[in-house]
């Protein structure tokens, strides 16, 4: 190419700096060889361009993050996407960081990496840039190491790529490729890119949504007003197999899992090894308070933490009811003070049973609450304990590995007519951890807290104390004579009338 020819590309391809969607338009051969029979990216690609042009043509949010992300179901053209966003971003910004990641090393060395390869090929600044399997340079002399994208694996104790990508004056660009399967951790390490002044930061989250919890359910959830979010369903885009797809829902069901995650981009109603579905809990959490039986026992559930991040959490229960009485929590306590707390809460609502965790701290708990209130009763519960046979499903009951998965099955079943505080901590506790079954047996196990810590996952502590209320059975209160049991047998007092 001339020499003037080369200036003027690189003066069209500069004024796109601001403008993903007309720099697609302008560097590849829409219509031709391998596009051919097409003019120019999808409509919800667009859109995302669109967006991307918005904010950073607009100078009083141009130095903000942008956050995108995207749910959707199967053949879109997410990879395509990030392709087109990867070459604009380099191309019009010197200096520019790109980091790409994948859920798994597999999806981003056989997808990620290919397509990116294929569309930094098709473009007219091809000559630009230097590609290998796990990055794209600049030719420039002397900008190969800050002028670049690279495809980065991860796990939760090799997060350095991300906590080191800073390019303070110039443009990051963060992409998670297929970011359902991405761990917490890492979302939370690449919270640090997003801290330089005057910096373009571009963040894009893109994928099938196959777990409806983490980092990028929340995207859509709690964090929504930090993220521009859209769900994609697959039979509305240009190009995709419609007739597959209509397949499936119609095989499955548009409400099944299936068609949700794989055809509409929405999140399941459970992941595959989810314990407690998200649609019991946010039923539980909406559901009007049932009304209770006269004699339905006031339960006491106690998680106890000491120090940490971990809280103790006192549950509230009496019958159907977990809502009305409130709860507590604290952080950082000893045994003495938290002991001292409960039994504060006892007077005043007059348990007639309160189940501690006797792990950690639990066991000074439970002897010192045996002090305070000595005529209530304090009984201990040992999470690793000996668990029973418990009703998962009405009519179907399953043997359980220990005490907290006997306890959490229990709860399972009583949360489709039990009404739960509406709080999203107790909601992510609930739906957090997952189920498997202990070796060479059939017994229900319950994911362990450090393993659900490794997933970036908070110890369930407002889950575990409503377990305890369901720790052994309670009996009712004083009830009116025609409901004691003891009076069933009676004569009937009209029989000698």
């Amino acid at each position: 190419m001339a020499r003037n020819a080369k200036a003027e590309l690189a003066a069209d391809v500069g004024s796109f700096t601001h403008d993903p969607l007309g720099h697609a338009l302008y560097v590849y051969p829409w219509g031709q060889g391998e596009l051919v029979g097409i003019d120019g990216p999808r409509r919800w690609q667009r859109e995302v361009m669109i967006e991307i042009r918005d904010h950073l043509a607009n100078p009083a949010t141009r130095y903000t993050p942008l956050r995108i992300a995207r749910a959707s179901g199967h053949g879109i053209g997410k990879s395509a996407t990030i392709s087109m966003l990867v070459k604009w971003a380099l191309d019009t910004c010197p200096d520019t960081r790109v980091v790409v990641t994948a859920n798994t090393e597999a999806q981003l060395l056989t997808k990620t990496s290919p397509e990116l390869t294929k569309w930094q090929n098709l473009a007219l600044t091809r000559d630009w840039f230097r590609v290998s399997a796990t990055s794209i340079t600049s030719n420039q002399p002397g900008h190969e190491k800050q002028w670049r994208a690279d495809l980065v694996t991860w796990s939760e104790h090799n997060t350095e790529a991300f906590a080191g990508l800073h390019n303070q004056g110039r443009r990051i660009v963060l992409i998670f490729d297929e970011a359902s399967g991405i761990a917490d951790k890492v979302w939370e390490v690449a919270l640090g890119a997003l801290t330089d002044a005057d910096t373009e930061i571009i963040w894009l989250a893109f994928g099938n949504p196959t777990l409806n919890t983490g980092a990028f359910r929340e995207c859509f959830g709690k964090h929504r007003n930090l993220w521009r979010t859209a769900q994609i369903d697959s039979r509305t885009v240009e190009g995709t197999n419609k007739t597959y797809l209509q397949e499936l829902c119609d095989t499955y069901g548009e409400d099944s899992d299936i068609a949700k995650v794989r055809v509409r981009g929405m999140f399941p109603s459970a992941s595959s090894m989810q314990f407690i579905a998200l649609s019991d809990v946010e039923v539980a959490q909406s559901r009007d308070i049932p009304a209770g039986l006269p004699g339905d026992p006031i339960v006491f559930g106690v998680d106890c933490a000491r120090f940490g991040d971990d809280e103790s959490v006192l549950a509230i229960r009496r019958g159907r009811d977990a809502r009305s009485l409130p709860w507590k929590s604290w952080g950082q306590v000893d045994a003495m003070t938290l002991a001292g707390d409960i039994a504060l809460e006892a007077a005043r609502y007059h348990p007639d049973a309160i189940f501690v965790d006797a792990g950690n701290i639990g066991a000074a708990v439970v002897d010192r609450l045996r002090q305070l209130i000595p005529d209530t009763p304090v009984i201990e519960v040992w999470f690793g304990g000996k668990g029973r046979d418990a009703e998962l499903e009405p009519g179907v009951t399953v043997p359980t590995a220990d005490k907290r998965a006997e306890m959490w099955t229990r709860m399972r079943s009583w949360l489709r007519s039990g009404a739960i505080p509406d709080r999203e901590r107790l909601r992510d506790d609930l739906i957090g951890p997952t189920y498997a079954f202990a070796a060479d047996d059939t017994r229900v196990k319950l994911e362990r807290k450090p393993d659900m810590k490794k997933r970036g996952l908070p110890s369930p502590d407002w889950g575990d104390a409503l377990a305890c209320t369901f720790a052994e059975p309670v009996m009712p209160r004083a009830v009116p004579g025609y409901l004691d049991p003891d009076n069933y047998g009676a004569r009937d007092r009209y029989e000698e009338l």
